[in-house]
């Protein structure tokens, strides 16, 4: 019988056939290094280059190393509930392939969660990412707490740690869209946060676009708050007691000034400004919409095509 490991690396990959051999020829002797049982867990979210291949070929060579191949692109965070769900290790640790988390940082984390922390969360330290990535997170990080009232410095850090029990509260949520962060933080007892490195990426490039940002940022505040669509209710109010208190106005002004036609494009600016106000909150409330018609269609969040490493 396989000795139960006390570690899970989980780390989700899609296209990074460059990173893979540098990332394990690190990563292995950390665990090696930390004297624990461990298990490395490699999503390949279906992966258009030869990611799949070398990863089978390091999990023949490297005890430990386990692959879940998914038939289709499934996105991050379903690339690494799939693994959640099949990890057997005390404490779970997520981490990207693209080693701009150094894996040598792993025993910090491991440190916090057997002081009793079960949610570890990281903040990146001199970040090498460019200006508008990092002000668009500060912007985000900010919003996202004022909206869902959780405090998380990093949400953009995947260098993350868990202890079994927020993992198994995670394995019992089924929705189709979630940020596992925001997550892990609502089953979360004692939650910390430590420092960690940041360094530029070793190879090839981001995963995430500009619309995959946005997307992702829609999904954290709209699957963990509802204050969006409060904040335009009360948007709504404070309009029309402004447009009613403008119509009186108007209404006094023509019996004391009389009929004219002066400011009649004011009135048109003032007409658009709030026609794309309520375009706005229609689309809004279409997010919440439709990941309602998402969660009642029932579809399967990912469909695993192969597995190798596992046990039976």
């Amino acid at each position: 019988m396989e000795e139960q490991p006390y570690l899970s690396v989980i780390v989700p990959v899609y296209n990074e056939e460059k990173n893979i051999t540098a990332l394990l020829d690190r990563l292995y002797p950390v665990m090696t290094a930390t004297e624990r049982t461990f298990e490395i867990i490699f999503t390949d979210d279906g992966s258009k280059d030869a990611t799949l291949r070398i990863l089978r070929e390091k999990a023949r060579k490297l005890p430990g190393v386990r692959i879940i191949e998914f038939n289709g692109n499934f996105g991050q965070h379903m690339a690494i509930l799939a693994a959640f769900d099949l990890c057997r290790g005390e404490i779970v640790i997520t981490l990207d392939a693209d080693l701009q988390n150094p894996p040598e940082e792993i025993p910090k984390l491991i440190r916090e969660v057997e002081a009793g922390h079960d949610v570890v969360g990281t903040i990146r330290e001199k970040r090498q990412d460019s200006f508008f990535r990092r002000i668009a997170s500060r912007v985000v990080n900010i919003t996202t707490n004022r909206m869902t009232g959780m405090q998380m410095s990093d949400y953009g850090c995947m260098l993350r740690a868990y202890h079994r029990n927020v993992i198994d509260n995670i394995n019992r949520c089924k929705e189709s869209t979630t940020f596992i962060p925001a997550l892990a933080q609502t089953f979360s007892a004692n939650p910390s946060e430590i420092r960690v490195a940041h360094a530029e990426r070793a190879e090839g490039e981001s995963k995430y676009s500009l619309y995959r940002l946005i997307r992702l940022n829609f999904d954290l505040m709209t699957g963990f708050s509802v204050v969006p669509l409060q904040l335009f209710a009360l948007f709504g109010v404070a309009t029309a007691l402004l447009s009613l208190a403008f119509a009186l106005f108007l209404l006094v002004r023509r019996f004391i000034v009389g009929a004219e036609v002066e400011g009649v494009f004011t009135l048109f600016a003032i007409l658009f400004f709030f026609l794309g106000i309520v375009i706005f909150g229609i689309g809004l409330v279409g997010e919440y919409v439709g990941r309602i018609y998402q969660e009642v269609r029932r579809r399967p969040r990912y469909v695993i095509r192969n597995m190798y490493g596992f046990e039976e």
